[in-house]
């Protein structure tokens, strides 16, 4: 493939010269121009959830492209109506409208609030508030970084649209003291990603979904970096047995392939849409659909889930057990793992780059966090090699 500076790749947040460019990679494992070996415990954040170059999304691109032709939204394609069938299934849905980055699903869901909002809860037009979680990581649009509070999100790049209101993560009280009259929606991430794998408590997400319920209000699960498989199960909501109205999706979903989103929910919510009101242009393109109903297929199967959920609870025991005390916390749930830093550490920034010189790719958070996410098809003896770097970087202090 293309050579990406592994920059692009390794800091979100802030951008250093790193001595590789990626120049190709398979299965967990990405190969640098100078032939060097990296195991990928980024993971392309949370998008390459099948691995590099897994054959079966390969074949699928292949044969579709074979075919590809003018992609326009003024043409049918054949695989667009099958994609959104086979995704509507696997979340028990009616509907699916897809689109191409995260950001972009988010935006729509913010949409898709507002005018259930209006048409069927009967808001005031203009008045529509959705409520979000302090931490929260929904995407770089201007829309979505103006209810961040990370000011490196946010900082220099107002004036920010109206209508979200904050409340802490993973408090049902403060949700429930929130709601009023004019709440359309509440948006979370089952498990925050950015701010470090951090998980809510035990019951949260089956109160959000009772007080939702109770209130008349959408409950809005963006599952786009904790969905797919990547927590041990399909979505991360599943670990409370809890369905959202509303599934926003991305990154794994193209099979680290091509951009694909989307959102998904019944008729009664994503049919406030007519024809006209909200589209891409790139939106349900042939090659996205083809390989997005191959990603579908693979989670079919519960194979990568199980994987996941079995291979994670070994990595976070493993990883609690041998931390030495430079570690405050390690959290995670499934293939996806935060390792906090005490005070007086290095900054996780810089043990991510002396995990670069051992081999492994990972990724820091707010400098205090390393966030691990090893493609899905990961085996047992590359955990545990991947487990015995990171905890020689950590015991090197």
């Amino acid at each position: 493939m293309d050579p990406i500076a592994l920059e692009e790749r390794h800091g979100a947040h802030n951008y250093h010269p790193l001595p590789v460019v990626v120049a190709g990679g398979e299965g967990a494992w990405v190969t640098d121009t100078e032939g060097r070996r990296y195991q990928d415990a980024l993971a392309a954040y949370s998008a390459l959830n099948f691995g590099h170059r897994h054959p079966a999304l390969l074949a699928a691109a292949r044969a579709q492209l074979e075919r590809v032709t003018l992609t326009s939204r003024a043409f049918h394609n054949d695989q667009l109506g099958p994609f959104c069938a086979e995704l509507a299934a696997l979340c028990g849905k009616d509907r699916v409208l897809p689109m191409n980055t995260g950001a972009e699903a988010v935006e729509t869901a913010i949409k898709t609030a507002r005018k259930w909002g209006y048409e069927r809860r009967g808001v005031p037009d203009g008045q529509a508030e959705i409520i979000v979680c302090e931490g929260n990581f929904h995407g770089r649009t201007t829309t979505i970084v103006g209810f961040s509070d990370d000011p490196s999100a946010y900082r220099h790049f107002g004036p920010f649209a109206p209508g979200f209101v904050r409340v802490p993560y993973g408090s049902a009280d403060a949700l429930r003291a929130a709601v009023t009259d004019r709440t359309v929606a509440f948006l979370v991430e089952p498990i925050q990603g950015e701010a470090g794998v951090v998980a809510p408590p035990d019951g949260y997400l089956r109160a959000v979904r009772d007080l939702c319920t109770e209130r008349g209000i959408l409950f809005v699960a963006d599952e786009i970096q904790s969905g797919l498989g990547r927590t041990g199960r399909t979505f991360a909501c599943d670990h409370e047995g809890v369905v959202p109205d509303v599934y926003v999706l991305g990154k794994a979903l193209g099979g680290g392939i091509v951009p694909l989103s989307a959102v998904v929910a019944d008729d009664d919510v994503l049919g406030v849409f007519r024809p006209g009101e909200h589209g891409s242009t790139f939106g349900g393109n042939p090659l996205a659909c083809a390989v997005g109903r191959e990603v579908v297929r693979l989670l079919a199967t519960g194979e990568y889930q199980e994987r996941a959920d079995r291979l994670g609870r070994r990595l976070l025991a493993d990883l609690r057990a041998g931390a030495p005390p430079i570690v405050k916390e390690v959290r995670g749930r499934g293939l996806w793992i935060g390792v906090e830093l005490a005070g007086g550490a290095p900054t996780a920034r810089e043990l991510c780059e002396r995990l670069l010189a051992e081999g492994v790719l990972a990724k820091d958070t707010h400098e205090t966090t390393i966030r691990l996410a090893p493609p899905l098809v990961v085996g047992e003896d590359e955990v545990d090699w991947l487990r015995d770097r990171l905890l020689g970087v950590l015991a090197a202090g």
